[in-house]
């Protein structure tokens, strides 16, 4: 019972999305520092997950092109801070959320992992 008090409450009802098991002290972790989160949620996969601290979400969507009557697919890649209660690995499939800018280029953290595995 004690995990569940120290567990903030992100304000997110997803299905699949569960608060990480292990603790941290990050400011910036949203189920266990101040970070808040608001705007977008999006499904991606984990494409990089070199650097310290982030790692690089793929994720691939179709447009339609009016001219031809067809969808073209597409893909983007978005800078994503990662906690240190969330272990993620390449292939990993997870949720990211929108929060204010935390460096140039990241303004997304991941909330959980949704599906483990598969590669690239």
């Amino acid at each position: 019972m004690s995990e569940a008090k120290q567990v903030r409450d992100v304000g997110l009802r997803y299905e699949g999305l569960e608060p990480p098991r292990e603790q941290c002290s990050d400011p910036k972790c949203p189920w266990h520092g101040h970070l808040k989160v608001r705007g977008g949620l999006l499904v991606g996969r984990v494409y990089k997950a070199r650097a310290q601290k982030m790692v690089v979400v793929e994720r691939d969507y179709l447009v339609y092109i009016r001219k031809f009557k067809r969808y073209e697919k597409r893909r983007s890649r978005i800078h994503a801070y990662l906690p240190p209660c969330i272990k993620v690995s390449v292939g990993d499939t997870v949720l990211i959320g929108e929060t204010r800018p935390l460096a140039k280029s990241v303004s997304w953290v991941v909330l959980g992992v949704l599906k483990r595995g598969g590669s690239l």
